[in-house]
């Protein structure tokens, strides 16, 4: 067990966790979910790390959503903030060494559809890595070689789905691409993304499910959009035009997950 595992095993004082999610920038509204909270800041647990992005809130909330034990990591650091898509190794490793079995992960991301506009929500059903790295790199053992033809567990994608309906709130779907950033895309890019298949793109996410499947973690995850990709509008992008929109997106993606976390208790 690593030290934060050990750590936090302490201060939770029995909590079981059965979910893990990751929250992206400008998504803190679903640790308003979370009942009885335990918030320790990332700079309290050993090994993690801490994001100086700003949106991303750095700490770690534990409690339950409904009747079910979760585990809310509020912030992630990126590939583009030290070069290291290993980054978020010993948070995912934690969960896992805590007991959880499912992550759930959200960020905010591009659309390229223009049925998908800003504000709105798409699950993740496959990504592109078109950064081309891997968290894997380095891993002295077979056990590197993950498969990702199922990366996006297919129940939990069902039970999102479900959520939404059941709430009466719109949820798309489509593939994301992983760009490195931190600068956006240019709208060669953009075009470029679009004819490969991309329905979205972002600067997170890809790296922690290829940790998640590796250390053994069902995965499902979601984007809300914040912005039309570059050269779609005529307009630059900018990470405020990121923090603006993602609340809205946010609250909804909110709402479905805890919909959808709550009606497995």
């Amino acid at each position: 067990m690593t030290a934060a595992a050990e750590m936090l095993k302490a201060r939770l004082a029995g909590l079981s966790p059965r979910y893990g999610i990751v929250l992206g920038s400008g998504l803190g509204s679903l640790v308003e979910a979370v009942s009885d909270p335990v918030r320790i800041s990332y700079a309290d647990i050993p090994g993690f790390p801490v994001s100086a992005v700003s949106g991303h809130a750095g700490e770690l909330v534990a409690g339950k959503i409904g009747d079910v034990p979760v585990i809310v990591l509020s912030g992630r650091v990126h590939f583009y903030e030290r070069g290291d898509a290993n980054a978020m190794r010993v948070p995912i490793e934690t969960l896992k060494a805590l007991g959880v079995e499912t992550l759930i992960l959200t960020n905010s991301a591009g659309s390229l559809r223009e049925n998908l506009p800003p504000g709105s929500v798409m699950q993740i059903t496959d990504h592109i890595n078109f950064s081309g790295v891997s968290p894997l790199i380095g891993v002295e053992s077979d056990d590197r070689f993950v498969g990702l033809t199922s990366a996006y567990d297919p129940e939990l994608a069902e039970r999102m789905r479900a959520a939404a309906i059941k709430l009466d709130i719109p949820l798309g779907s489509g593939v994301y691409m992983w760009f490195s950033g931190p600068n956006f895309e240019t709208p060669a890019e953009i075009r470029m993304a679009r004819i490969m298949g991309a329905d979205a793109v972002g600067m997170s996410t890809v790296p922690e499910v290829i940790l998640a499947r590796f250390f053994g973690l069902k995965v499902a995850a979601a984007s809300v959009i914040t912005n039309f990709g570059a050269g779609m509008t005529g307009g630059e992008l900018s990470h405020h035009e990121t923090k603006d929109m993602a609340p809205i997106g946010g609250r909804r993606l909110a709402s479905i997950l805890t919909e959808m976390i709550s009606a497995k208790a």
